[in-house]
Order: C-alpha cells, then structure tokens, then sequence
C-alpha cells in the first residue's frame, strides 16, 4: 500500500502510519519510562500539597474540587484543543503552546495563593 509522506520545514519526513518492524522499540520504551518518572514527579508530591492547603473539615472537597476541575476540563479537553490549534495556524507544533501557557498560569497562581505552612498545626480548627 502506498504510504503518505509528509515533510516538516526544518524537521524531516515522517510516515502517516509506522512501520512496526522500523519502531526502535527499547528507545520508545526507555522514552515513556522516563516520562512516567516525570508524572510520578507530579503526582508524589501534589497529595502532600493539596492536604496541607486546605484545613481539615474542608479538606476533602478542598481536594478534591481543583484537582477534577484541573484534570476534568483543562486534562480532558486538552487534545481536542490542542488538535483545534494546530489545524487553526496550520501548524502541528502550534498547540503545544496550550498545556505550555496552562502550565505557566498554574505556576504563578500557585506561587501566588499557596502558603507556606512550615510550623502550623495542620489539624488545627480554624
């Protein structure tokens, strides 16, 4: 069968469908292992994090609310908004600029609205 070809300025040619006899199969593998480690990076911590925000009669909903919303609407509608973005400008590396700009405004919320709680009894009524 004829295979479609397409040619990225600056990046090479690339195959519509891979050929799974010419998969660098160890190099894909080792790949994804290391972006497991870098969700692992994520999701270690962010347990810790969110527990110490928030105080314990309202922890759970305190939790629970910004992390579906998070993964729910800004996770879930991420590859059509993605795909919407590159079909846009025409360029498939253009909807990367998505998770980049949500992955910035979540650090400076963060840095803005999340404190320190080092010393403070987290079990503490408020």
């Amino acid at each position: 069968p004829e295979v479609t070809v397409y040619n990225i300025p600056g990046g090479g040619a690339f195959a519509m469908f891979a050929d799974p006899a010419a998969v660098n199969w160890p190099m894909t593998i080792g790949i994804l292992f290391i972006l497991v480690l870098f969700v692992t990076m994520v999701y270690g911590p962010i347990a810790a994090i969110l527990v110490e925000m928030f105080p314990t009669r309202i922890r759970y909903t305190g939790m629970s609310l910004p992390y579906h919303i998070g993964n729910g609407w800004f996770g879930g509608l991420l590859p059509a908004t993605v795909f919407a973005l590159s079909a846009y400008k025409g360029d498939i590396y253009y909807g990367l600029w998505y998770p980049v700009v949500i992955a910035a405004i979540t650090l400076v919320i963060g840095m803005i609205f999340v404190k320190d709680t080092l010393g403070t009894d987290l079990h503490a009524k408020e």
